[in-house]
């Protein structure tokens, strides 16, 4: 059906066979941890995760913050739920609301054994993470000498899993440093064999990592990009489909004279007679002002029309002289045939960036 105004169209039934692909890279017995933060990439969390959990395509979550994992248990989703990055003021959440957090240093480690044994907790599930070179969250391998005695045969936790994360592993370029990550991963996994006498379960491949670097899947898997359609990879992209369009309309044509000026801050000046159209989109849903004075572009009639002159908050402004359009007809500004990557790319950015960024005012339509 054509749009009449702007909407984020997504398709469920697209999410569930991007799924299914990476599923089938894996070995049977590995787990699937789906990462819904940040609206799912977008797409809206509660949605996405709704419908991977009642598909049962996934054995986790992941959300970024405790806020995340709270709106899904208020949708009444069951799936455990580890959280990324909290912080101690979120203890009291994370305990009421059923989810798992990450111990990432010394003070988040210590601060929440004293919570738990406080609050009398027994054998909550905690995850540890492991900085393999990423530098970003997680304990250095040395550290664990000091961390690991504060865990061992502690009644009030049980730690479900440990992980780390691989910062380079769509570039080939990166492929040593990305075997030397994997390397000391498990040597993070060694020190905690050692500690425990129950099975804790190892991830550190992302997307990426589970298409390129398939002896790095060990237990579980984190998968975000790769659920939504990007393979990160050119060659590997025709097996994933993006689940996301976004759609608007051409609200009105102006004709502009040459030497006559076109938006905010004269951003466009003719230097020839321009037919141009406004489209309903802007800054403020997420097509950034990188995206302006010819960087960024629609498609209309399937025809490209680059972004005139500054993004506004709520419209830009592209140029249709050699388009044959009208007043009402549909604009795709990015689906699965032009798409976010090749978008994002055109201004300099990344696909994560640009989806990421889509407002909550966009209505998203949902369909299988």
């Amino acid at each position: 059906m054509k749009t009449e105004e702007t909407v984020l169209e997504i398709d469920l039934s697209a999410l569930e066979k991007n799924i299914k692909y990476l599923r089938s890279r894996l070995k049977p017995e590995t787990r699937f941890l789906a990462v819904v933060k940040a609206s799912s990439y977008g797409n809206n969390s509660l949605e996405i995760a709704s419908y991977i959990e009642r598909k049962n395509l996934a054995n986790y979550f992941a959300v970024a913050f405790t806020s995340e994992g709270i709106a899904l248990r208020e949708r009444e989703l069951k799936l455990p739920i580890l959280v990324l990055h909290p912080q101690a003021v979120n203890f009291e959440d994370i305990i009421k609301y059923n989810l798992e957090p990450t111990l990432y240093s010394k003070r988040i480690l210590t601060q929440f054994l004293d919570f738990a044994k406080d609050k009398h907790l027994e054998h909550y599930p905690v995850h540890i993470k492991c900085n393999t070179g990423l530098n970003r969250l997680g304990f250095d391998l040395e550290e664990m000498d000091d961390v690991l005695p504060l865990l061992k045969n502690n009644p009030h936790i049980s730690v479900k899993t440990a992980y780390s994360h691989l910062a380079a592993s769509e570039d080939m370029n990166e492929r040593e440093f990305t075997k030397n990550q994997i390397a000391l991963f498990v040597k993070f996994q060694k020190k905690i064999d050692a500690t425990f006498d129950y099975k804790v379960i190892y991830h550190q491949c992302n997307t990426s990592g589970i298409l390129n670097y398939p002896e790095a899947q060990f237990d579980m898997v984190r998968c975000g990009i790769g659920m939504y359609g990007f393979a990160n990879d050119a060659s590997l992209q025709p097996n994933m489909t993006p689940i996301a369009a976004l759609k608007s309309v051409i609200s009105q044509i102006h004709q502009l004279k040459t030497g006559d000026s076109l938006g905010y801050n004269r951003g466009y000046i003719a230097d020839r007679p321009t037919h141009t159209a406004t489209i309903p989109v802007g800054h403020a849903d997420g097509i950034n002002r990188i995206y302006g004075k010819g960087k960024g572009y629609v498609f209309i009639n399937g025809e490209k029309a680059p972004i005139l002159g500054n993004v506004c908050m709520d419209m830009i402004l592209v140029d249709i002289t050699s388009i044959d359009c009208k007043e009402g007809d549909e604009v795709i500004v990015f689906d699965r045939n032009h798409t976010a990557e090749a978008l994002a790319e055109s201004a300099g950015t990344i696909s994560y960036e640009l989806i990421t960024s889509m407002a909550h005012r966009i209505k998203r339509i949902y369909k299988e």
